[in-house]
């Protein structure tokens, strides 16, 4: 979690840009976020750099070249406002809109495609040189505290959640991506992207966890970089962000891509991945006629959140898996769309998890209850027991302040028990944890709110008789009484 002096310095940076005359929450981000890249691309060639001195040999695919050398951030930042404003107008910025394609300037990756429309508009050399020198201020050299600033900047895009969408903390992509472990084999799919918060956390768990068999060969390394991550939006401004923070974190050419999930049916996407990670919007609903034809046909509904669910059905190939945030509502409403899908997830397909969390989790942009939905595709059933998980704490306040909280969390409890949850069937209903067999499930019509299965204990409070305690009042009275006759004694 962002730190207050970190918090400080990024909201001076976003005064300085905001009273320079951007005053649109997702330009400041975009520009911070061309300035941040800037900065990262010389950070990365400084390592290159420092390891072509360690060995004795020329660096391994150079981001800039000996005639770019003016271009890095650690050249330009310390000139006078007015070329330092030239040079990244005029040179470095049409530098990082060239990346990524070919020696005939065609576009060669999903980053350039993305990057083609992108506007500097830093208004003035004034503001620009003010935050340069405030960015340069920041020590970005560990990667959760830049994670922490991007976070940080996120959230200031909508307090409240625009259309629905809500930042998923960290920590919980980082929970659902270690539950769902993906493996090199993995076409990671999320259908609602944004900044690629899921594909990124995949990714690094890959990095961290099959690193041999992702960088083995080219064959395995392309894959890598252009087979495995898959992500849509309908917001050109998330996918740059987005396109730029996935090459950022080492992936190269991802699938990210312009879509509106719910209205265009693509059957080249049919079937296609084999894990899904993703928190959709569940905002309102959208008209029949703006949604595909095929998803009313899984689940006939208005409802972005069931419509979403359909939608990861068709996506997934059988086998595949997904993890996904849902709203309280579509484990429990009572609407015929709501009970039909359910039974299709129990029924149709393998359900395997409700981890039920804090309505805290989304604040201070939202305060609504959610769950994580993990269940896999099978078309043939699977159902056999249901594994609930309570998660009371996640490691922060779940106030509006989300301040830090280190010894109250459920989150490494959930992974290990999840991991281990065929041994569960012995824990009772008072548990955080257990399991419910699929009849049950049926027989509450198919009802996946954890409170219909949850036991609470009550203790048993034993209280005086109603006539003692009149006795007691009586004394009391009479003390009261005696003590106000001395006291008016006493004043005579």
């Amino acid at each position: 979690m962002i730190t207050g002096d970190l918090k400080t310095k990024v909201d001076r940076i976003w005064d300085t840009m905001w009273s320079g005359g951007i005053s649109n929450p997702l330009s400041v981000i975009e520009q911070l976020t061309y300035l941040l890249f800037i900065k990262r691309l010389d950070e990365l060639h400084t390592l290159k750099e420092s390891k072509a001195a360690r060995t004795g040999t020329p660096i391994k695919e150079p981001i800039f070249s000996a005639d770019q050398d003016n271009l890095r951030w650690s050249r330009f930042k310390d000139a006078a406002p007015e070329p330092m404003f030239e040079i990244v107008r005029d040179a470095v910025f049409p530098f990082i809109k060239s990346l990524g394609r070919n020696g005939d300037g065609k576009e060669d990756s999903t980053y350039s495609h993305h990057m083609k429309d992108a506007l500097f508009m830093m208004p003035t050399a004034r503001v620009l040189a003010n935050v340069v020198d405030q960015l340069d201020g920041i020590d970005m050299a560990d990667k959760d505290t830049k994670g922490d600033l991007y976070e940080y900047m996120l959230g200031k895009i909508a307090s409240a959640g625009q259309n629905g969408q809500f930042r998923t903390p960290r920590h919980i992509i980082k929970l659902m991506v270690d539950m769902m472990a993906p493996t090199p084999k993995d076409k990671i799919c999320d259908p609602a992207c944004g900044t690629a918060g899921f594909l990124i956390a995949a990714s690094e768990y890959l990095v961290e966890h099959h690193s041999d068999s992702i960088y083995k060969d080219v064959a395995a390394r392309r894959r890598f970089n252009e087979g495995t991550f898959h992500g849509y939006d309908f917001d050109n401004t998330m996918l740059r962000i987005g396109s730029m923070n996935m090459l950022l974190h080492g992936v190269e050419n991802p699938d990210i891509r312009y879509k509106d999930s719910l209205a265009q049916a693509d059957d080249d996407d049919a079937e296609k991945y084999s894990l899904i990670l993703a928190n959709p919007p569940f905002a309102g609903s959208l008209d029949y006629e703006s949604t595909a034809k095929d998803l009313q046909q899984i689940v006939k509904t208005k409802k972005t959140e069931l419509l979403f669910l359909a939608l990861f059905l068709r996506l997934l190939q059988s086998g595949g898996r997904a993890a996904v945030i849902v709203p309280d509502g579509v484990l429990f409403g009572s609407s015929k769309a709501h009970k039909t899908l359910r039974k299709i997830l129990v029924e149709d397909q393998r359900l395997d998890a409700i981890v039920s969390m804090p309505s805290g989790v989304f604040k201070p942009y939202a305060g609504v209850s959610t769950a994580i939905l993990l269940f896999t595709k099978t078309n043939s059933g699977g159902t056999d027991h249901v594994w609930f998980y309570d998660m009371q704490a996640d490691g922060y306040s779940l106030d509006d302040k989300r301040t830090p909280q280190p010894d109250k969390s459920d989150l490494n409890d959930i992974l290990a028990r999840w991991q281990k949850r065929a041994t569960e069937g012995e824990r009772a209903r008072t548990d955080q944890s257990f399991l419910v067999p699929k009849s049950e499930i049926a027989d509450n019509d198919y009802d996946l709110s954890i409170n219909r299965y949850k036991e609470v204990e009550y203790e048993a409070v034993e209280y005086d008789p109603p006539k003692m305690i009149l006795e007691r009042l009586a004394t009391l009275d009479e003390e009261i009484a005696k003590g106000r006759a001395e006291l008016e004694g006493l004043l005579g």
